[in-house]
């Protein structure tokens, strides 16, 4: 059963394109050479890009209403192609889809699925910055938003092998800091 596009679909989307955008100038930063390391312990930035090739299109497939836990790895696409794959996600997520899409065997709220990819595709961004030494701050109003949607989405059993431990940031922190730390970013 599919819907228009509600209230909170509607936010999920601004915080998608937002997160599109900020990863889409880190994305600029990347040069021929992707064999170095990237915040990911033993992840390469050529193994960050495929991940994130993955991703958009297990994120791609959901709009169909489920998508499988597994998906295969394969060689990622150059930029231009996964620059195109990220743009050609807010469209398929624009129209009309499905309310709830079946992740393994659990239905998740669609909004939860774009917010969850927004997250995605915001903390990857910084990643590929971090790898190219680019070193872009991710929004605070961004981050902000994206603190609720991590803490709903990584559970403690994610950790460690999805996501390293949390890490303590100060009082003073900002939400950046404050959503990477929860995620085991530095």
């Amino acid at each position: 059963m599919t819907r228009t596009v509600g209230r909170e679909h509607h936010r999920a989307l601004e915080l998608l394109e937002r997160a599109l955008g900020y990863t889409r100038g880190a994305l600029a930063t990347v040069g021929p050479d992707r064999s170095g390391p990237t915040p990911c312990a033993g992840w390469s930035l050529a193994d960050l890009l495929c991940h994130m090739d993955d991703g958009l299109d297990a994120f791609l497939e959901a709009a169909g209403g489920a998508v499988r836990v597994e998906v295969p790895r394969r060689p990622a696409s150059d930029l231009e192609a996964l620059q195109g794959k990220a743009c050609h996600l807010l469209g398929v997520w624009s129209a009309p889809t499905p309310d709830y899409v079946v992740v393994g065997d659990s239905p998740v709220p669609s909004a939860l699925l774009v917010s969850a990819a927004a997250l995605e595709i915001t903390v990857h961004g910084w990643d590929v910055g971090q790898a190219t030494g680019a070193l872009r701050d991710v929004p605070d109003d961004l981050a902000q938003e994206l603190l609720p949607v991590a803490q709903a989405v990584v559970l403690p059993e994610d950790r460690p092998d999805r996501f390293a431990a949390p890490r303590r940031t100060g009082q003073t922190a900002g939400s950046a800091d404050v959503l990477l730390g929860f995620l085991g970013r530095s």
